[in-house]
């Protein structure tokens, strides 16, 4: 820049004049002395400025103060239905000027999918689905565990199949949400079996696709949980396998987009407060949460009441043992080659500061 400067200044001094290089006139030179003088002494104040303001931006950077947002996107599949049609995050959040907005998935791959790209904030799924998620580089935070229902998913057949024990799994078509809780229970299901994931076939089906197949007949067995498992039991003429009560050692989980984890503690410490609180209503009333569901859902009062009874109501807060397990999860799927690259599940947890922050006592 002060190259420039200099260039500029030479050509002002020596001018053309008749075809000649003549020297400026003693009163020209003071003319453009003083231009000069004052062209440097704006170039050094707007440096000044700029370096004033580089140092600003760089100082708010470090300390931001994000403002709380006015609409919270919430992604939920039929199994937390209830806490839609309750309402209680609108009660809790509108008078604070938040919003919610619910966008509803066939299943966690899909909510995360979702997540990734940023058309929702917050969200729920199984332990499987953000282990696929971070394998593929998605930004998803774990904000809380979900109390384990393992009785709420199993592998169901045909009443008239042959399958009578998990060793006749072998070689056949079994469907299942890829990357989904159900996809994990076929996994250690299989391997408690001493049967190996290689040695059957794997159908990729969202839940109401794979209905269908097993309607049809077009597939052997199939892997799926509650409310969709307590349906097919009574309207699809289906046989339990078996169920996951001696296989399941965690729930699923909520989580939210590393973005709004980390600027809108205030509004998810109000979510999760909320789900707790119905959590703990939803456990002391399972008969109404059934007689609610039932015409929601489409499902009869029976079965419905089937699905709830078997429904483990709660948060579980993030800690160590937690974490723990949801890297074993990890490891099981990138040993058996479904994930392409070991992950480190930690990269994808707040520190245990930011979870007392907003972690509602349980």
């Amino acid at each position: 820049m002060m190259n420039r400067i200099f260039q500029q200044l030479k050509r002002l001094i020596l001018f053309r004049l008749d075809g000649q290089k003549q020297l400026l006139s003693v009163r020209q030179i003071r003319i453009f002395g003083s231009f000069i003088t004052g062209l440097c002494l704006s170039f050094l104040f707007a440096a000044c400025t700029a370096n004033n303001a580089s140092n600003s931006i760089s100082v708010s950077s470090n300390n931001p103060t994000p403002a709380k947002a006015s609409l919270v996107r919430f992604g939920y599949q039929k199994s937390a239905i209830l806490l839609k049609n309750k309402g209680v995050l609108e009660k809790r959040l509108q008078p604070e000027g938040v919003s919610v907005q619910w966008i509803e998935f066939p299943a966690g791959p899909q909510l995360l999918e979702a997540m990734n790209v940023g058309s929702i904030d917050f969200g729920h799924t199984g332990e499987s689905p953000p282990i696929f998620a971070q394998s593929a580089g998605a930004s998803l935070t774990y904000i809380a565990g979900i109390a384990p229902s393992p009785a709420g998913s199993a592998i169901l057949v045909p009443k008239s199949s042959s399958i009578q024990k998990i060793a006749d799994l072998k070689g056949k078509n079994i469907a299942f949400q890829k990357g989904s809780s159900a996809h994990y229970l076929l996994v250690q299901i299989l391997e408690q079996a001493g049967l190996k994931y290689s040695e059957i076939k794997p159908i990729y089906l969202p839940p109401s696709d794979a209905r269908a197949a097993f309607v049809k007949g077009s597939i052997d067995a199939w892997v799926i949980w509650d409310p969709f498992y307590a349906a097919a039991e009574k309207n699809t003429d289906a046989r339990v396998l078996i169920d996951g009560s001696a296989i399941t050692k965690q729930g699923g989980y909520y989580l939210a987009s590393r973005q709004f984890a980390t600027e809108q503690p205030v509004i998810i410490k109000a979510i999760l407060e909320e789900i707790q609180k119905l959590e703990d209503w939803s456990d002391k009333n399972r008969d109404t949460v059934a007689e609610t569901l039932s015409p929601i859902l489409g499902i009869d009062l029976e079965t419905m009441k089937k699905s709830t009874q078997r429904k483990k109501f709660g948060i579980v807060q993030i800690d160590d043992a937690l974490i723990a397990e949801q890297q074993k999860v990890g490891d099981k799927f990138y040993e058996l080659k479904l994930i392409p690259n070991k992950i480190d599940v930690k990269e994808a947890f707040l520190n245990p500061e930011q979870y007392t922050a907003f972690s509602p006592k349980i």
